[in-house]
């Protein structure tokens, strides 16, 4: 089976390489798009592996925490556009999904798609859902939701009147002393956008393979075998203060981590949710076949 239009496009949205490059690197491993992405970081042709590519999707994140910020739910509602996301019975219909989430058991969306409304047994949460749709006039989605429930206490976040949304888990009691350290950390969350809490969380198969392509990179530039494994690990000690919330410079404060704001202030992050709009949905390249058509032409 051929490289097809559709592989280089997505390959080329997930790494930033140019189409012939990622033609070329498709062709290498006969498609496969993971062992794609590989290849071009191998290459130093990738700026990043990430999978969100450029977004398109608009709608809302909303945040709801109990009055004794114990249990609180993140949700993401998505709609077609940002007129849409603005218009108030979306936004009564966000809030609404909202507290049905915070009654809810199900812990997936297609589970609490199937549940009865909260506000009318007689209705599914699709039911509404499928009625806001033909009455807005757009596609609207139930995309993903964060739910904690702490024996500490939760902070919440929300940016740019709903664009992004983070969700903080803390240990110890809530004080209104630490409010505003709490607020701070939660905002770095929301700019900074750590992928994983700490060291250990970080998936054991992602360090050997980002080890392995640092591996690559430097082999390829040529450095002495010798000293590769000692710049690998300096490489992944970089990675974790690029992931690693405790481990990233302080937003604020550059010289300092947010682990170091964090014990200078008695305080704990048990784990945290971080959701912007549309992130990781393909937006729609409407010259994108032509693009891939005139490049790789008699390739």
């Amino acid at each position: 089976m051929g490289v097809t239009m559709k592989d280089i496009k997505e390959l080329r949205s997930r790494t930033g390489a140019g189409v012939l490059d990622c033609k070329k690197a498709l062709n290498a491993v006969d498609g496969d798009i993971e062992a794609a992405v590989e290849h071009l970081r191998e290459k130093g042709m990738a700026a990043a592996a990430k999978k969100a590519g450029r977004v398109a999707a608009e709608g809302l994140v909303s945040l709801n925490i109990t009055e004794d910020h114990q249990k609180g739910i993140l949700v993401e509602v998505n709609s077609e556009t940002d007129f849409v996301a603005k218009n108030e019975n979306f936004q009564n219909l966000v809030s609404d999904i909202s507290e049905h989430l915070m009654q809810s058991t199900s812990e997936d969306v297609e589970a609490v798609s199937a549940e009865k409304w909260f506000k009318d047994d007689s209705k599914t949460v699709n039911d509404i859902i499928k009625s806001a749709i033909a009455n807005i006039g757009e596609n609207i989605n139930l995309r993903r939701f964060a739910k904690f429930e702490t024996d500490g206490y939760l902070y919440g976040y929300i940016h740019l009147g709903g664009k992004i949304g983070v969700l903080v888990d803390f240990a110890g009691e809530y004080d209104e002393a630490n409010e505003q350290t709490a607020k701070d950390i939660a905002m770095h969350i929301a700019a900074i956008n750590p992928e994983f809490l700490d060291r250990d969380s970080v998936d054991a198969e992602a360090i050997a393979k980002e080890k392995k392509i640092y591996h690559e990179q430097m082999v390829n530039e040529g450095k002495p075998e010798k000293i590769i494994d000692q710049i690998v690990d300096g490489k992944i000690n970089k990675y974790y203060t690029q992931v690693c919330l405790l481990e990233q410079p302080f937003v604020r404060d550059d010289d300092k981590t947010v682990a170091d704001i964090l014990a200078e202030n008695g305080m704990e992050v048990k784990q945290f949710a971080r959701f912007e709009i549309g992130e990781g949905i393909e937006k729609k390249e409407e010259d994108f076949a032509s693009e891939v058509a005139a490049v790789t032409k008699n390739q």
